[in-house]
Order: C-alpha cells, then structure tokens, then sequence
C-alpha cells in the first residue's frame, strides 16, 4: 500500500500540474471551452457564462497549485479532499459529455494533447482510483521539507502562476498548440492527405413488410428487399481524416475570398470575433499600424463574426481604411486570443500574431 500511495502522489501531483499549467497557459482558450459547457442544452447555467474567464484562472491555478501541494505533502487533509471533490466533478462532467454527446473535446488539456469526451472519462476514472488509494491511504503521505520550506514553496507556486497567468491575458499564449500558430501554413492546414481514412456511415433502412416494420442495416448500399420503403437514419460509426484547420473561410456578401486572400504576398489581418466585446481604446493603435502597412504594400482587412452594422460604425468611428470579412466566431476565437489581435501573412503562412498590448511590436516592412 506505501508504495501504491506514493505511485499515485506522483502520478497524480504531476499529471495535475501538467493539467494546469497547459490550461494557465491559454486561460482564455479554457474559459471558451466552459462557455460551452455553461451554454443552453449543455449544462444550462447560461448565468455563468458571464464569469467564465474568472472562473477559468481560479481552476487552472486550483489545479497546479493542488498538484505542487500534494507532491511535497503540503496541508494533507485539505490537498487530498480538493483532489477528490474535483475529480468527482471532472468525472461526472466528462461522463456527461460522452454519453449525451454534448461536447466533443473536454480541454483537458488544452489544445495541446486532444481527447474524445469517452477517452476524458475514461482518464477521470484512472485519477479517481488513484485519487482515492490516496485517500485510504493518506498516512503513507509524509512532508518533504519542513513546515516552513513548504509554506515558501506553496507561496512561491500560487505567485508563480498567478504572474504567469496575467502575463498570457495581457499578451498572448507562451506556447501555441493551435493549427493557427506563427509559421503555419493555412492552405496546408486545410488540405486532406489523399490517403485519408474516410468515414465510415451505417445506415438503418426502414421497410414495411407484409404489414410489419422490417430494420435493415447496411454501410451505404441500397438493401434487396421486397417491401414499401419508410425511412433511413445514418449514424457515424467511424470518424474520417479532420484537417487541422477544417472552418476557415473569409466571406463578404456570401463570397468566399480565401483563396485570393492566401495568395497575397503582404497580408495583415485586424481579427475581433465579436466588435460588440472590442478593447474600443485599441483601434486606434489599429488604425495607425494598418495605415503603416498600406503604405508599406500590405492588403489589410477586418475579420469578424459581427453584423455589417457593428463593423460599419468601428470603421466610422475609427476611421478605419480597410473593410470587414466574415468569419466564423469560433474559428476567429481560436485563431488570436485577443479581441482586436492582428496577424501578418505571406502566401498564406501566419508570419506574425500580436495582442492589442503588443501591437507596437508588429514588424511591418
């Protein structure tokens, strides 16, 4: 049993701080994933949502610092009950997730490493049977250091990631796990390999049948049976290749203008998901850094997912001399974690990506 129990503090410890600390890495990016989950025909405490960038940092630093408290042996009683009452709320959240199929991809661990909402449960039930020979076995769980090196350490672990954590809001991800990252190329992201597994469908054909409903299954084919035809229902059994980049598209007036825009050899793009959720105060170093790039050669343009009355009153209001694409809000929210951030391109590779804060040290040449 000692040796059960010091497996899984390690185990544990460090998974959770692996956890954490990828999810502090892009708190924002968490706090999207918990706006789905908050949402209508999910969990239905849409009154959360407000608060869910809050909510996001209290947990990942919750989880890192819980992480670091177990593995030096800090506050025992405490650290073990946290674990367990999360792990609960994790497990029940995944189950959840996978069996109503509500939220294709937990956030465990951030865009770094994805899982399918029955491989997340599956990993909550590990931890949660380690978890809990923690629990039955908490007196094998001796301290490391002195009552007071630990103090230091545990202080020095919650200063850590909430500097760490504020730095990333006011700037951008320190390690970008996204298929729009710097060096990306958004045409090859978008292509399928041509030997791609394709998916794989079942079909349930309905017949009536001497006056009885007759179910046949098939993969596609049309079945040979004699019979009055009612219905068919498809079922994804196996999913196919997803390119990493799979919803991006710059739209204006239902055209579609990606591809003449990824040809563009000096591109900058200005992108904000939602003009109603703007930092307004950071159109102004917009405007002045995209009539900088116009002069030097650039094609500039607006991406976002709001209505053309919103992107028509910044541009007047601002003065701005470029128009406004559509894009799908998710696919922009994924792209920069900043509302405005901006993006240079060349031939459709992302040469730079800055947060309103930075946008002084956008290189434009």
């Amino acid at each position: 049993m000692k040796h059960l129990v010091g497996f899984s503090r390690v185990f544990v410890g460090v998974l959770f701080i692996i956890s954490g600390f990828i999810k502090l890495n892009d708190p924002v990016g968490f706090s999207f994933k918990l706006e789905e989950y908050f949402s209508q025909g999910v969990l239905d405490l849409p009154f959360l949502m407000p608060y869910a960038l809050a909510i996001s940092i209290f947990v990942v630093i919750f989880e890192v610092v819980l992480g670091v408290f177990l593995l030096i042996g800090y506050r025992k009683s405490f650290t073990i009950w946290s674990l367990l009452i999360m792990i609960l709320f994790f497990t029940f959240l995944t189950f959840y997730s996978a069996y109503f199929n509500k939220v294709t991809d937990c956030g465990c661990f951030g865009d770094a490493i994805k899982l399918t909402p029955w491989e997340s449960f599956t990993k909550d039930i590990i931890l949660l049977v380690l978890i809990l020979i923690l629990y039955f076995g908490s007196q094998y769980i001796k301290p490391l250091f002195s009552q007071k090196v630990q103090q230091i350490i545990a202080l020095v672990a919650v200063v850590i990631c909430i500097l760490f954590g504020n730095h990333v809001l006011n700037h951008l991800p320190v390690f970008d796990f996204r298929a729009y990252k710097v060096g990306a190329n958004i045409e090859d992201g978008m292509r399928f390999p041509e030997d791609a597994p394709k998916p794989i469908y079942e079909y349930s054909w309905k017949f009536k049948n001497n006056g009885k409903e007759l179910v046949v299954v098939t993969n596609g084919e049309y079945p040979d049976v004699d019979g009055e035809f009612i219905d068919v229902e498809t079922k994804e059994i196996q999913k196919g290749y997803e390119p990493p980049i799979h919803d991006f598209t710059i739209e204006q007036e239902g055209e579609d203008f990606t591809p003449l825009l990824m040809q563009e050899a000096k591109l900058l793009m200005v992108v904000t998901y939602d003009l109603s959720k703007s930092e307004y105060v950071a159109f102004e170093k917009v405007k002045a850094i995209a009539d900088r790039a116009v002069n030097q050669g650039y094609k500039v343009i607006g991406m976002s997912a709001s209505n053309s009355e919103w992107t028509n009153r910044i541009i007047q209001e601002y003065q701005l001399g470029f128009e406004f694409y559509f894009t799908d809000e998710t696919t922009l929210k994924t792209i920069v974690r900043s509302n405005p951030g901006i993006l240079t391109l060349k031939n459709g590779t992302i040469t730079q990506k800055v947060h309103y804060n930075d946008i002084e040290d956008l290189i434009i040449e």
